[in-house]
């Protein structure tokens, strides 16, 4: 793939690489971005090699964040993975390098970089990275693959979701012959906290669904604080509703500190993107993000939800 061999020319470039990705990470974001850093560093040991960003309090078992100084930037090549506009890049010095490089598999609406590689079909982020050594002949450490595993799992719903395809799963079975503790890994991913078992309850409790299958939750910071739980915490719970077999799509709306409601959408087959982008957000077609500055405007995202359905 030329493409890769176009990335791999800049990373032989460049003394020092500053790896970034979007806020609020997930797996994916972290197990792209730190995955990437450890297959460098794995090759490149001369090189001085940073991932940036926030450390999320319940990702710190993937990864913790390396402290970048603004000189680091000068003459630096940035790479940017797992995030499709700039204004969710974390970390604002990303374009204070020298050459910038976007990997990402989200839908291309927010074009940047020195160097582009989007892919739509990849499952994730991880995936790329794993192609991108795949096509360059870099082979991965141990360390490498069980963040890449771990970045495809987290963004498939552990295989689960459409963009698993076959090219997914021959991907991680090669990730899974590598020496990590596959059964510690998995159950780390697949484990949730009382106070999270707890939050879910509520969420079944207080869903709200219509006669074709649109549903939607409210969190308010009362009920955040009533449950010990974060923002970020809250991504544990957005699968649920989609278990209910009357669920056809769904919006779980958080309120954040500052009062305005961040919108998390998920559907299982009638795609909701559009909608996102309509109220300050995006992503893919079946599992996307938006921002609410209203109860009013809940209701609107909720009633284009509905309408969707209704014009199937």
């Amino acid at each position: 793939m030329e493409i890769c061999q176009q990335i791999l020319e800049k990373i032989k470039e460049y003394d020092t690489i500053i790896i970034h990705r979007h806020m609020k990470p997930d797996p994916d974001a972290l197990g792209s971005q730190v995955g990437l850093k450890a297959l460098l560093n794995h090759h490149f040991p001369e090189k001085t090699i940073k991932a940036v960003g926030y450390n999320e309090p319940t990702l710190t078992w993937m990864a913790e964040m390396d402290t970048a100084q603004d000189s680091d930037y000068q003459g630096a090549l940035v790479i940017v993975c797992d995030t499709a506009n700039t204004a969710r890049i974390d970390d604002k010095r990303y374009h204070q390098g020298d050459f910038l490089i976007k990997i990402d598999h989200h839908p291309n609406d927010d074009v940047y970089g020195d160097l582009s590689w989007v892919d739509t079909s990849s499952s994730s982020a991880s995936e790329m990275i794993a192609l991108f050594a795949e096509n360059t002949q870099l082979n991965l450490s141990d360390q490498a693959a069980e963040l890449l595993f771990a970045g495809i799992v987290g963004d498939t719903g552990r295989f689960l979701y459409p963009s698993t395809s076959a090219r997914t799963l021959r991907i991680a079975s090669s990730l899974r012959e590598y020496n990590f503790d596959f059964a510690s890994l998995t159950r780390k991913m697949d484990t949730i906290s009382y106070k999270i078992a707890k939050l879910q309850g509520y969420i079944y409790d207080h869903l709200e669904v219509d006669e074709n299958g649109a549903a939607r939750v409210l969190l308010s910071q009362e009920i955040l604080k009533e449950y010990n739980v974060t923002d970020a915490e809250t991504a544990a719970i957005v699968g649920a509703p989609g278990r209910i077999v009357d669920v056809s799509l769904w919006g779980i709306f958080v309120e954040q500190a500052d009062g305005h409601y961040r919108v998390r959408l998920r559907s299982k087959s009638v795609p909701i993107n559009e909608v996102a982008k309509e109220h300050d957000g995006g992503g893919h077609p079946l599992a996307s993000g938006a921002n609410s500055y209203s109860l009013e405007e809940n209701e609107v995202i909720y009633q284009k939800l509905k309408n969707l359905l209704k014009n199937k």
